[in-house]
């Protein structure tokens, strides 16, 4: 083949249409438009009490429920409906607040658990991390803040210096992931070993795979939260301004294989940070508000099957 036939050839192959996520959707694109068929379910909401929104995940026991916090300041979650609005608080006893950064529903022993995920470290200094695991409250009183009993508390350590990290994943049968942030290091994945065990212990994460990238991820690329679906079969990491969809299997073993992506812009958070998928098709975002004490965002997408 001569020099022009190859040249032609790779445009030819450049041109060809990307995959676009569109929430459990593969879409194709065209060269001039970047269709998505998710929008947003109603206005932005405003979060006056969550300026740091930093994590969000769907309750496992109440339907339309949902859990969030902010990244530093008292050990709180938040109940929210799914329209936004705060409709309880519970104060976690036992539990500190280094930097928050995540919240995950999952299984465990009792039933229902929600993982707190206390993985932030923006300086990378930290010598270890901790995850709080409590007993997913059920009913509580309308406009409450009511306190738990002690929760468990799991500390452990990169196997390769200190990571900043915003993302944990808990599986439908408890496995604990964390997915670091990229921004004092490569974006790179990371399980508890074994069953998780409150005894005090510091125990070792186990990277999974090659990291996402060589090296520390432009900011437009870094990890600020992420997902398992509730019946397992994909994870959603968030950046700032994008979702990044993968089959679960493939991901956790080390495969960063994107099948399918979409864009956030148009959705007006001023920080976007924490999502969760819903049961039905649903997305939900939380936000910062950008810096002070600015309320924080929350924001519903529905999405076409």
């Amino acid at each position: 083949m001569g020099r022009t036939s190859v040249i032609t050839a790779a445009l030819t192959l450049a041109a060809l249409p990307m995959l676009v996520a569109v929430c459990g959707q593969t879409r194709t694109r065209d060269t001039h438009t970047n269709e998505a068929t998710c929008r947003v379910d109603g206005e932005l909401a405003r979060l006056p009490q969550l300026p740091e929104a930093s994590g969000v995940t769907v309750s496992r026991r109440v339907p339309g429920r949902l859990w969030t916090h902010n990244d530093s300041g008292q050990p709180v979650l938040f109940i929210l409906d799914a329209r936004g609005s705060v409709t309880g608080r519970i104060q976690l006893s036992g539990a500190m607040v280094v930097d928050w950064e995540a919240i995950s529903a999952g299984a465990c022993p009792t039933g229902s658990c929600l993982y707190v995920g206390d993985i932030g470290d923006n300086n990378a200094t930290r010598d270890l991390i901790t995850i709080y695991r409590l007993t997913e409250p059920g009913d509580t009183p309308s406009g409450a803040t009511a306190s738990t009993a002690a929760v468990d508390v799991f500390h452990a350590r990169y196997p390769d210096g200190a990571h900043d990290a915003e993302t944990l994943l808990v599986t439908p049968d408890g496995g604990l992931y964390i997915v670091t942030k990229g921004s004092t290091g490569p974006v790179a994945l990371y399980r508890f070993p074994g069953e998780p065990r409150a005894d005090g212990r510091v125990v070792q994460l186990e990277q999974i795979g090659h990291p996402r990238s060589s090296g520390q991820a432009r900011r437009d690329e870094q990890i600020t939260d992420g997902a398992v679906s509730s019946d397992g079969a994909r994870v959603v990491l968030r950046t700032h301004e994008a979702l990044y969809f993968y089959r679960t299997a493939q991901l956790l073993a080390g495969d960063w294989t994107v099948a399918e992506i979409m864009n956030l812009k148009h959705v007006g958070e001023a920080q976007g940070e924490g999502v969760s998928l819903g049961p039905n098709n649903e997305i939900y975002l939380v936000g910062e508000g950008g810096g002070g004490s600015r309320p924080g965002s929350f924001a519903q997408l529905t999405c076409a099957r």
